[in-house]
């Protein structure tokens, strides 16, 4: 499974590895490219209201219809206006920066979640190649067979015999060819494991097929990412009732969601958060119909800040309160998953380690490439991939193993499709190949 799962799906493994090491390096790269938007030019005594930031912003791009607001988060940080505008591809929108003590706008930036143009490629490009839905299967198939080939690899590291306990965990340097080339694949290998295994799991989470039964299994569980509720309470707006008082609803109809009669403004609601302990790298959403200020944290390094609540626009009350320390485990652990991978948790460390994963991922690749390549039959031109398998090694197992392995292999199969369809898709290569060799040694028989 080692030898021949890395030798077909190796490539779609360097390609994840050589894009997640361009990605890892786009959060510095960010604030390179992007300095002029990201930084002010000189820090001011003290901020100007965000109300004022915003109108600056509106200023600047009239055609856009400001849906939430990111406070500068630092001392020589810029605010971020977030803006649904017309032309725009789906999922971006339009970020305009502004100085939070001039109010002057620094630029304008189409903007994918917290992402600019440069790591929305970058991203896009690890996780499809940019080739839409359908380059998706790559990354998904590379992360279905990640901790397969990973896990694989460990064992049977672990299981050779050696003359020296040290060549385990530390490469042999007075091994030579092929037995130099395995020992520094398989001590990297050793030492990247458990990153690679992590790395598999949490990309899982993101693909069509897996990531649908991971999000249900996690729902069935209870650990379901909880959400702020910011739905205004129709008893509490008087002018809503008012407007229906003639109205008799019908069979099955609901009273629509009031529209608020006053608005206390953005400043006074971050006012309001910041007191109820909703402190840290905030981003506010404004008002829509029937719904109140969300405001939450976005600190997703260590120690996390990811606490939230909502506030009513009308006199600045709580509506509903959230804190991350009251997440389901599983969603804690899912959230602290996916940043890792993505290189949050840790900031530089985490997107050094990230980048070090990668590296190590492209030469074990290149290790086995040039493995297989030493121990290729020479004795004649035909094109082959080595010694095979000897053919019947399943019969000599005790049934009590097969069929509970092969039970196994089904659910996992079915849980992650895109391995248990290429697994399929292996064994039926296989099963022709086994075929074809029986009917020529017959034939020569």
């Amino acid at each position: 499974m080692h030898f021949y799962a890395g030798l077909l799906i190796a490539p779609l493994l360097f390609l994840a590895a050589a894009t997640g090491l361009l990605y890892a390096g786009s959060w510095q790269a960010e604030k390179i490219v992007y300095a002029d938007e990201l930084t002010v030019s000189r820090v001011g005594e003290s901020a100007l209201p965000l109300s004022a930031q915003v109108v600056a912003a509106k200023g600047a791009a009239p055609q856009g219809e400001v849906v939430s607001v990111w406070p500068a988060p630092e001392a020589d940080a810029t605010t971020r206006v977030i803006m649904e505008s017309k032309g725009l591809p789906e999922g971006e929108t339009l970020t305009v920066f502004v100085d939070p003590y001039t109010a002057e706008v620094r630029g304008q930036l189409a903007t994918s979640g917290d992402a600019l143009p440069l790591r929305a490629w970058l991203s896009e490009f690890h996780a499809s190649l940019q080739l839409g839905e359908f380059g998706r299967n790559y990354s998904e198939l590379a992360a279905s067979w990640l901790w397969v080939v990973a896990l694989g690899g460990l064992a049977l590291w672990i299981g050779r015999r050696r003359k020296r306990k040290a060549d385990l965990v530390l490469p042999d340097r007075k091994a030579t060819g092929r037995r130099r080339t395995l020992s520094w694949h398989g001590v990297v290998g050793l030492w990247s494991v458990a990153g690679l295994v992590l790395l598999s799991a949490t990309g899982l989470t993101w693909s069509k097929y897996a990531g649908e039964n991971i999000g249900q299994l996690q729902d069935s569980l209870g650990g379901a990412t909880p959400a702020v509720s910011a739905k205004l309470n129709p008893g509490a707006d008087s002018a809503g009732a008012d407007e229906h008082a003639g109205h008799t609803m019908g069979p099955g109809e609901e009273m629509p969601p009031p529209a608020p009669t006053a608005d206390i403004g953005i400043d006074k609601a971050v006012d309001a958060a910041r007191a109820a302990g909703v402190t840290e790298y905030l981003q506010v959403t404004l008002p829509a119909k029937g719904k109140g200020y969300v405001v939450k944290e976005k600190d997703r390094q260590l120690p996390v800040h990811l606490d939230a609540v909502a506030v009513d626009p009308a006199d600045g009350r709580i509506l509903d309160e959230l804190r991350f320390a009251d997440y389901p485990v599983l969603a804690q652990m899912t959230r602290f998953g996916i940043d890792l991978h993505m290189g949050l948790t840790f900031g530089l460390a985490n997107q050094i380690a990230l980048a070090a994963l990668a590296v190590g991922l492209m030469f074990l690749v290149f290790w086995g490439y040039r493995m297989w390549w030493l121990r290729r039959p020479t004795k004649d031109r035909r094109l082959s991939v080595g010694r095979a398998q000897p053919r019947g090694a399943w019969r000599k197992l005790p049934v009590t193993v097969v069929l509970p392995l092969a039970a196994a292999t089904a659910v996992v199969g079915w849980f992650v499709p895109m391995l248990g369809i290429s697994l399929l898709v292996f064994l039926a290569v296989d099963l022709l190949l086994g075929f074809v060799a029986a009917r020529r040694a017959k034939a020569v028989a």
